[in-house]
């Protein structure tokens, strides 16, 4: 049975995954719809790829800070003010887009981001502490899982809602009942405080933690993830406005295809430790990424053809398959890199991947709008994200590889 494998988590991992769900429906359903509800409001594409860069802006902005802090005390502070601000500031974004106030929309974005980023960084490093060492793959992979289980859920909402009534079900109708079910991570998180957790032995000083701090080995271990983060944030915001605009396929449509899509993401994410097992990090990590390229690169070119009636399937199809292999070697690369800087640096290396994501996705939503300005087309866009996975994979070898000498020399603590 497939979920054996994450029956052994503690108590206090499985409720802190289950807040981190509630955190990631709002997240699943705002990435599906805001850009489509934005598009039904009149904005043009560029200044949906601005609003939509203020969202990660907001992540960017507190990333640091918050690694710091968590390497000091205790994270239940951040996730209770997460798992309520997210929603509140989801909602009211909404009602700002409704009625044009675009400098509050934009605040509230850049609000909603700050407020994720409490859930987003410290959950890494909890779940590690939280898990024993032949766990951790597992309780990462779960982790992993809620972005997939969030877009289960709200895609299949999506498009059951629209079939029912898509004038009562509108874009900001689920928007608002979406961010009013995020508020549901509050009765995860309260009843982890109730619960006994476990506590690092290390000495948590700032001047001892300062010291351990190895710069040069984390920015090795980062240059991957920059690489990639940059390529996604010039086309993973946007998917929801390609199938729109490229292909005119209805938001219920959409909707049912996200379902599909995460159904596969989740599926993939809950079989990294078995995959992991059998072939390892080597052929894992670039195997997925690699097949996700061809994928992107199929999805990208039916706009060049979306004339015709195959197109709109074609880009479905390619769609479906490059999400779960791309997702899948999330997992593994996350647990290469914890493993790579040491468990030393893990609240700083979880930080700075934030910040890194969150960054390049701003720096990639001006480039989206500065392109879209421009009248550059999605496809494009898209492969240029191609472009930029590749040389991603490439770097990842890289680091498996030098991964596995320090192992041999004895450098990595296991």
């Amino acid at each position: 049975m497939l979920f054996k494998d994450y029956k052994p988590l503690s108590p206090v991992v499985k409720r802190v995954i289950g807040a981190e769900f509630c955190i990631q429906l709002v997240n699943a359903s705002f990435m599906t719809l805001l850009p489509l509800f934005m598009a039904r409001r009149g904005y043009s594409n560029d200044a949906i790829a601005l609003h939509i860069m203020f969202r990660f802006l907001g992540v960017f902005v507190l990333a640091l800070p918050v690694g710091r802090y968590i390497r000091k005390t205790s994270p239940m502070p951040l996730f209770v003010v997460s798992t309520i601000c997210v929603p509140l500031f989801g909602m009211a974004s909404v009602f700002c887009i409704k009625y044009a106030l675009d400098t509050l929309s934009i605040w509230c974005l850049l609000f909603w981001g700050a407020s994720f980023t409490l859930m987003q960084i410290p959950v890494i490093p909890f779940i590690l502490d939280q898990s024993a060492n032949g766990l951790q793959t597992a309780a990462l992979s779960l982790s992993y899982s809620t972005w997939s289980f969030g877009g289960i859920v709200s895609g299949l909402l999506i498009a059951c809602l629209q079939a029912i009534n898509s004038e009562l079900f509108s874009e900001q109708t689920l928007l608002l009942l979406f961010s009013a079910m995020g508020l549901c991570g509050l009765f995860f998180i309260w009843s982890i405080r109730r619960m006994p957790q476990h506590v690092q032995s290390e000495v948590t000083s700032p001047k001892s933690i300062t010291n351990k701090t190895n710069w040069w080995i984390i920015i090795k271990a980062l240059i991957p993830t920059l690489i990639i983060a940059t390529g996604a944030g010039l086309t993973i915001p946007f998917i929801s406005l390609f199938f729109d605009r490229v292909h005119h396929m209805p938001t219920g449509h959409f909707g049912l295809l996200s379902f599909m899509a995460a159904c596969l993401v989740a599926y993939a994410a809950m079989m990294v430790p078995r995959v992991k097992a059998y072939i390892g990090f080597s052929w894992a990590i670039p195997g997925t990424q690699s097949l996700a390229v061809v994928a992107l690169i199929a999805l990208a070119s039916t706009q060049y053809y979306s004339h015709m009636p195959q197109a709109v399937w074609i880009a479905g199809f390619c769609y479906l398959l490059r999400q779960p292999l791309m997702n899948m070697a999330g997992p593994m690369t996350t647990e290469l890199v914890m493993a790579y800087v040491g468990s030393a640096n893990r609240e700083i290396t979880s930080a700075l991947t934030s910040a890194i994501w969150s960054g390049s996705w701003v720096i990639s939503g001006f480039m989206v709008a500065l392109m879209f300005s421009h009248n550059i087309s999605f496809g494009n866009i898209f492969l240029i994200t191609a472009g930029m996975y590749a040389f991603g994979v490439v770097l990842y070898s890289m680091l498996i590889r030098d991964y596995q000498r320090r192992t041999q020399q004895g450098e990595i603590e296991k």
